[in-house]
């Protein structure tokens, strides 16, 4: 997760630029590396989004890229892959980075560490000459060295798996790029690669697309060990229509490999297999078990507006809400002590409407309190000022910390002071990849950009917590 908007003198307001589409306050004002973090944090690149659509979000981060040090950009790029967990948008930053003297001698570095999965190889390759039209079959010497390093990063059945018959493939890569083995069995492989003789992975599309019977294949991959985190979450409803047994099940959940799934992954398969809630829900707290505590007190409030209606992008079936209530879920239940907060508006007077949540569930009993706010609080925008001075007034007691979950797009009037948050330490976790958010003249500790599990990592760390994680595997 990143700090976007620290304690600066510089960060003050945007008179240019109003938020929710023109209609609502101003935002904030912040330099290029910040706006370049803001947009790429969040982002499923070239998918529209409520506010600007995807052509324009991948011409914004072009835009930006050469206006930020190479450092900087190189940064970005690492956490959008490792931490944020998105696939696309690190391989175009590494795409674009090529462009400029001082960037690419970064890519040779950077691509072994974004490129974590065998057909990023091709990914990239196509992206990159897409970028370069006029240019097809040729690449920079940094991209072919990082090309290149990439290939010591997979094994047989990682490339296997997707080798596949799509217009780019991997030896084309390997072709181009000349990886020198390291060894004995990596010339034995890459010569497999070349003459596309690799042993066909046993994965489960292979398994069910062979013949073989869908519930002892299933039950086999399961049993073996052979279906990642995501392909198991994603699989329940087929398992079940299969007829796989239930504690066969069970047990995948229980073993899931889960150090690239994200709290809505959860969400997601809990929604579509409502039989299976419990065992998911214990799977998705055991994963990030390790993750820090956050100590004290903590005011947690939840824009439930109608641009949180808002799918994450214009393909996802996930919207900006689910992710919000999907990380609120997993906060609250890493917290020692916490109060929720719903809060919309009505956008005619412009006007707020907060409401607490009594009894505050944990795991996913919290989304569907959540949800039902959502349902009944209105679906104005959200008015943060607003909904802070009636935590002021309506919730006693301090906080050591406020975490607002939010798109950031607020709708109060542009001349209203910006919002002022009271607690020891002040978040706006904002799920939307929009081009501006709050103004925060130095009122807020941070804004963080996103929707990982990470961002607790980052409140940890700014709040001189242990901050040790890693994700169960």
């Amino acid at each position: 997760m990143s700090k976007l908007n620290p304690t600066t003198k510089k960060n003050s307001v945007n008179a240019e630029v109003r938020l929710a589409g023109g209609y609502g306050s101003f935002a904030a004002k912040q330099d290029n590396i910040a706006l370049l973090k803001r947009i790429v944090m969040a982002n499923l690149l070239w998918e529209d989004i409520a506010y600007i659509d995807g052509k324009s979000v991948a011409e914004e981060i072009k835009r930006l890229i050469p206006l930020c040090s190479a450092r900087e950009v190189y940064d970005i790029a690492l956490e959008a892959r490792t931490k944020q967990k998105l696939r696309h948008v690190p391989l175009f930053i590494a795409v674009e980075m090529c462009r400029y003297d001082k960037h690419k001698k970064l890519v040779a570095d950077l691509l072994p560490r974004i490129i974590t999965r065998a057909d990023m190889l091709t990914d990239f390759l196509a992206l990159y000459w897409k970028a370069n039209e006029g240019k097809k079959k040729t690449i920079s010497h940094a991209a072919m060295a990082g090309l290149a390093a990439s290939f010591h990063n997979f094994d047989e059945y990682q490339f296997a798996k997707y080798d596949r018959d799509t217009e780019i493939k991997l030896r084309d890569v390997m072709f181009l790029t000349h990886p020198t083995p390291k060894d004995e069995a990596e010339a034995i492989l890459f010569k497999k690669i070349a003459e596309r003789k690799l042993t066909t992975p046993d994965t489960w599309e292979v398994a069910l697309s062979s013949g073989e019977d869908k519930k002892s294949a299933w039950s086999r991959l399961i049993t073996d060990g052979k279906l990642g985190g995501l392909a198991m979450l994603r699989n329940i409803a087929n398992m079940r229509k299969a007829g796989v047994d239930k504690e066969v099940i069970d047990a995948g959940i229980a073993n899931l490999k889960s150090s690239m799934l994200l709290p809505f992954d959860f969400l997601k398969a809990r929604n579509k297999n409502l039989d299976f809630e419990r065992e998911l829900e214990e799977a998705m707290l055991y994963a990030y078990d390790r993750m820090p505590r956050l100590k004290g007190r903590t005011l947690f409030i939840v824009d439930v507006s109608g641009s949180m209606g808002a799918r994450v992008s214009g393909r996802s079936d996930m919207t900006r809400l689910q992710c919000a209530e999907a990380m609120a879920m997993l906060a609250v239940g890493l917290c020692e002590q916490f109060v929720l907060v719903c809060t919309a508006g009505n956008d005619s007077t412009r006007v707020c409407a907060s409401e607490q949540v009594q009894y505050p569930r944990k795991g996913f009993g919290v989304i569907d309190q959540i949800q039902e706010k959502y349902n009944t609080l209105g679906h104005g925008g959200i008015f943060t000022r607003q909904c802070l001075d009636w935590c002021r007034k309506n919730i006693e007691g301090e906080f050591d910390r406020i975490i607002v979950f939010s798109d950031s797009q607020d709708c109060d009037y542009p001349s209203k002071s910006t919002p002022s948050p009271y607690g020891k330490h002040n978040y706006i976790c904002d799920v939307s990849c929009e081009k501006h958010g709050i103004n925060f003249q130095g009122k807020w500790t941070a804004e963080i950009c996103g929707f990982s599990e990470h961002f607790l990592s980052y409140i940890a760390a700014n709040e001189g917590l242990d901050t040790q994680f890693e994700s169960a595997e």
